[in-house]
């Protein structure tokens, strides 16, 4: 109920919690002396490789199109394509391209020009209709093209395979190698620059814990029962490993003192409360003896 009492408060919970923090960069300096930068890097590695990423994928990218989402997709898409149409270099190209394709004669009568202001205005207005209609057989087309691409994700071989090869891609590139040690560095950064702040929220959040571990140890009596309990155990069983190493102890040290040693040791912090405890022994000796003469020479007298 002490500890529960304790921990609940909230101004001794951020004192605990303050002092947890100013071990932070101990822990991590230690931490990062061992190699548990390689351990980070081992275990992404081998989570990874375990990981299938075409079911993966698919389960991600039904996330995505649940409630047609994806035609937020389509509709960037378009405005990427409008953009296009206003941009001169590009048209340049595609006239270009159109004029390549076109008899000599006619190039001779400007075709080209034509042609590509039909595409042009025919492109755009077609951008808009898409843009301003919900339910525009184009949409329609995408919504099945993401599905159907969905459905081949989660359970092609070959997209399977497909998904393999890039992953294996992936954990040879030296970049992957490595991120182990980035990750590492970002975290422990990030956690030295908090534990120094004077608004720490891995201070607030650790009094926050403290201070419900104590509400929950006064409210619930079985978990402060089973604690009670398993303190009396460890304790006891820490005692009963210890004493004989603690009597052995005491032994050793009583057998090195030097008696005179340690006489005069008890002289000097005593001091005067020892020569009275010997002059009062001394006195109540003698009048003890003299008692026991006279009593001696009364019995012999009678």
């Amino acid at each position: 109920m002490m500890v529960a009492d304790w921990l609940a408060h909230p101004r001794r919970a951020d004192e605990l919690a303050r002092f947890s923090v100013r071990l932070v960069p101990q822990a991590l300096a230690a931490l990062d002396g061992s190699d548990f930068k390689s351990f980070i890097g081992t275990r992404l590695r081998e989570r990874f490789e375990q990981v299938d990423l075409a079911p993966l994928a698919a389960r991600l990218l039904e996330g995505v199109t649940a409630e047609r989402r994806h035609q937020q997709l389509l509709d960037e898409m378009l405005k990427v394509f409008g953009r296009f149409l206003g941009d001169a270099d590009a048209l340049d190209a595609l006239r270009d391209r159109i004029r390549n394709e076109l008899p000599t004669l006619a190039r001779f009568f400007k075709a080209d020009a034509y042609l590509l202001r039909k595409i042009i205005a025919s492109a755009e207005t077609m951008i808009e209709e898409v843009r301003a209609d919900p339910a525009h057989a184009m949409r329609r087309e995408f919504d099945s093209f993401v599905a159907g691409f969905v459905d081949r994700l989660a359970t092609s071989p070959d997209y399977a395979a497909r998904a393999e090869a890039i992953k294996r891609d992936m954990l040879a590139r030296p970049e992957f190698a490595a991120l182990g040690d980035t990750l590492w560095e970002s975290l422990r950064g990030f956690v030295e620059q908090d534990a120094a702040s004077d608004e720490s929220a891995l201070r607030h959040h650790l009094a926050q814990l403290f201070t419900a571990i104590g509400r929950q140890l006064r409210e619930n009596e079985r978990m402060r029962a089973d604690m009670n309990d398993g303190f009396v155990v460890a304790l006891g069983a820490f005692v009963e490993r210890q004493k004989s190493g603690v009597s052995g102890f005491i032994s050793d040290q009583v057998r090195r003192w030097d008696l005179g040693q340690l006489t005069h040791v008890i002289e000097l912090n005593i001091g005067r409360d020892l020569q009275y405890i010997r002059f009062n022994g001394m006195l109540v000796g003698g009048l003890a003896g003299l008692l026991l003469h006279l009593a001696e020479i009364g019995l012999l007298a009678g």
